[in-house]
């Protein structure tokens, strides 16, 4: 462990002009804590904002959810609006790490979590994400878990966050506060694609935390659930998973959100599944020509290349699901 300070703010003021100076904001601390001791991250500064008034799950004027970045796991899953209107969303924090890392995490830090790709966290291995222009040893390395959508030449590492898939396919937005005022960002557009810059992971400015997650309103009744298949039921990253919410009325699909998890390198929205949907009668053959869509694009790796079917029949067991005809 290097040394650091640090210094604890009671409002949100304080805490972005702490970050402007160079400080890393810290909540829970369950993911940062464990890069420190890796020597992976070494800030040294770190601002500890768990004090502050974020700690809230509220419907917003128009029906939707408001989730405040200070929210732990445990307690949004549980919250019975969440679990109401967006059953995706508990689902998916309830399969996401261990009972006690829930009650430790936090939402805001659960979508700024960094990749678990084993190359990135072992500081002898070549990493684009830590330290840019190294080159990335997942390429030609063992790759089973890696991403097949969304890769680069410089980084092909998956995001692991299983709440961010549900998110993405919600549609949500994150809201920030920074040097510059308050904003809100698609959350399709805060978590980025690697690209030539994969150690730019989100779309922040300099000092800007973030407040809260806000789901917008969705048209009822919709139903939503999450699937996650692993190598092992318990505290496993997924190695495909699927975010699933469809509105059906008149026997008829009028809306389809539909998004993946451990096949991209940002939790993967799947808008050509999404389009052949909306418009038809649930069916399994509806089910099945909609998932086979879903790995449009894929750039599979030498140990990987079992992802491309695993996610269609991922997707397509959680349409059958969520639609009604398993």
């Amino acid at each position: 462990m290097r040394p650091f300070s640090y210094t604890r703010v009671s409002d949100t003021r304080e805490a972005v002009n702490a970050a402007r100076r160079g400080g890393r904001y810290i909540a829970g601390g369950t993911t940062l804590v464990d890069l420190m001791r890796e020597t992976v991250e070494r800030p040294e500064a770190l601002v500890d904002i768990s004090g502050l008034p974020l700690d809230e799950v509220t419907v917003t004027e128009r029906g939707g959810l408001r989730i405040g970045a200070l929210v732990t796991m445990s307690e949004a899953a549980a919250h019975r609006k969440v679990r109401t209107l967006f059953p995706v969303v508990s689902e998916a924090l309830e399969l996401s790490a261990s009972a006690q890392l829930r009650n430790m995490a936090t939402i805001g830090g659960n979508i700024m979590q960094r990749t678990r790709c084993t190359y990135f966290r072992d500081v002898t291995a070549d990493c684009n994400r830590r330290e840019p222009g190294s080159g990335c040893a997942a390429l030609e390395g063992v790759n089973r878990t890696h991403a097949i959508l969304g890769t680069s030449d410089a980084c092909v590492a998956t995001h692991p966050s299983d709440v961010a898939v549900a998110f993405a396919a919600l549609e949500a937005q994150v809201r920030l506060i920074g040097p510059d005022g308050e904003r809100q960002v698609p959350f399709a557009d805060f978590l980025l694609r690697p690209g030539s810059t994969p150690d730019r992971e989100q779309a922040l400015r300099k000092g800007e935390l973030i407040t809260a997650v806000e789901i917008p309103a969705s048209p009822r009744p919709l139903r939503s659930g999450y699937l996650k298949v692993r190598d092992r039921q318990s505290y496993e990253f997924a190695l495909t998973s699927a975010a699933v919410a469809l509105h059906v009325r008149g026997g008829v699909i009028r809306e389809a959100r539909v998004a993946a998890g451990g096949v991209g390198t940002v939790p993967w929205k799947l808008p050509a599944v999404e389009r052949h949907l909306v418009g038809e009668r649930p069916s399994d053959s509806l089910w099945t020509a909609a998932a086979a869509k879903a790995a449009e694009g894929a750039r599979p790796l030498r140990h990987n290349r079992f992802k491309v079917e695993l996610l269609r029949r991922t997707v397509e067991r959680q349409l059958r699901i969520v639609g009604g005809t398993r």
